[in-house]
């Protein structure tokens, strides 16, 4: 499966402008932070179902697309701050299985970014290049465990806020235990932020889904991230998501969620999704 990389949120394909960070909330304890974490960790292992991944959260899954099959992406990702909005609109993601194990992954976006009081702007976004390997196949009691590293590429305007202006890169692991209509995974990464006024920072998360029907599944998600900015803050959000399953082909993903702790932000991410 693939990222969202929301994700951003996977993991969004274009970082904010700074206009778009928002301002800071009371930080939570980092030690309610790692109990909730590991808590969710937990529950991977004891819920060892066939269920999406990646998309439409920004914690990813280890699980590539199928050899030599398909998943082709509409998607559009809306994050609304106090002081702007940005989004892909809509942007276009396309993953593919070459060898077994394995997943190559593209997403070119087109960008909108509006600041508070500001002009609109709306052009070519940073495109996003990656590779899922998975090293780990699960099993009775082991999860499956694998790494999606991306790379993106300054393609967007900075100035107007369409992009970053400069190569980006996240190196992550992540884990998946199925068992029943229950699919867990999350995991955790690093993201190489590099430009004045930024910092690199990592990212946690974990989500936990269930299967209602053969064509609907219900999940929530909740991630971490360490501060962006030399005088930034730790982000602690969820968001809550649907996939709908309207044939072997088509489906609809789609999800929103909000910040917990940290910039004050609403982020959603809604899909058209087609596997071949």
């Amino acid at each position: 499966m693939s990222n969202q990389g929301w994700q951003e949120w996977r993991i969004v394909p274009l970082a904010p402008p700074t206009w778009a960070r928002g301002t800071s909330w009371d930080r939570m304890p980092s030690k309610a932070v790692a109990r909730l974490l590991t808590t969710m960790a937990l529950a991977a292992l004891l819920l060892p179902a066939d269920a999406h991944a990646g998309p439409p959260y920004v914690t990813d899954d280890p699980e590539p697309v199928p050899y030599r099959h398909w998943e082709l992406y509409l998607a559009a990702v809306p994050d609304l701050a106090h002081d702007g909005v940005t989004s892909t609109a809509p942007h276009i993601e396309i993953n593919y299985g070459p060898v077994p194990g394995v997943q190559l992954h593209t997403i070119v976006p087109l960008a909108y970014a509006r600041p508070k009081g500001g002009p609109a702007q709306y052009g070519p976004g940073d495109i996003e290049l990656g590779a899922k390997v998975r090293f780990v196949e699960e099993g009775r009691v082991m999860p499956m465990i694998g790494t999606f590293p991306l790379l993106e590429l300054p393609i967007g305007n900075a100035s107007k806020g369409l992009g970053s202006g400069h190569v980006h890169g996240f190196i992550p692991l992540w884990l998946q235990k199925s068992m029943g209509d229950f699919t867990t995974y999350g995991g955790a990464g690093y993201w190489l932020n590099p430009g004045n006024g930024n910092r690199s920072y990592w990212l946690v998360g974990w989500m936990l889904q269930r299967r209602l029907s053969e064509r609907i599944a219900l999940g929530l998600e909740v991630y971490y991230t360490t501060p962006e900015e030399p005088d930034g803050s730790s982000n602690l959000r969820f968001n809550l998501g649907l996939v709908l399953d309207a044939s072997e082909h088509h489906h609809m993903l789609m999800s929103a969620g909000r910040s917990i702790v940290g910039d004050h932000v609403f982020q959603s991410y809604l899909a058209y999704q087609l596997t071949l």
